[in-house]
């Protein structure tokens, strides 16, 4: 009776902790397959300067399949097929494959296309409404991870920004518009094959 006792007090703190920011990125997940969205990444240095402006149209399928397109400047291609993610370098007629549970291990990528409990990967911490928004930050356990936190803001259901910070202070920026859940999104959007005399490169970890 003691253990039972324990058990449901463990479980009612657990859902006292739960604040608005988690409550978003629940809902947000909550009967998602796919997504689509257009995107904004600015990448900036550890002096919070600027480096990059990026747009393009990221589509996912879950649990296991997304497509990033970099339109501007430059055309290039992320696209994980559910066993590898393909680096595409349209202007270098070039391809680099990656092993996808370790390319994508620690990311937010992980957050997005897994059904996995989000604390087998980060400590969830709320930071509260700013700029009429709920923000959560997510730290991963992994002591080795190349990732040191990230950043998700969300007003309603709607995840708007995502900033993610490396090991070595660079930190990428990202924000969604256009948001469209649950579209039909063919299996051939998720597939690669490198073109006839492309460079490929194998980085299986």
């Amino acid at each position: 009776m003691h253990f039972v006792r324990l058990l449901l007090l463990t479980l009612l703190v657990g859902s006292a902790h739960a604040g608005p920011g988690r409550e978003a990125l629940d809902r947000f997940l909550g009967e998602l397959s796919t997504l689509e969205a257009r995107f904004e990444q600015a990448v900036l240095d550890t002096e919070n300067n600027r480096q990059g402006l990026f747009h393009g149209i990221v589509q996912i399928k879950r649990p296991d399949r997304f497509r990033w397109d970099y339109i501007a400047p430059e055309k290039k291609h992320i696209i994980a097929d559910g066993r590898d993610v393909w680096m595409v370098d349209v202007e270098l007629n070039q391809v680099t494959q990656h092993y996808q549970k370790w390319a994508l291990k620690n990311t937010p990528a992980t957050l997005l296309l897994s059904n996995e409990p989000l604390e087998n990967t980060f400590d969830v911490v709320e930071l509260g409404e700013r700029q009429q928004m709920q923000w959560l930050e997510l730290l991963p356990v992994d002591a080795e991870s190349d990732i040191l936190r990230v950043l998700l803001a969300f007003k309603g259901d709607r995840l708007l920004r995502l900033e993610m910070t490396d090991r070595f202070g660079q930190i990428s920026r990202f924000s969604f518009f256009e948001i469209k859940r649950n579209l039909e999104l063919s299996d051939e959007l998720f597939e690669f094959e490198a073109p006839f005399g492309w460079d490929v490169f194998s980085q299986d970890g």
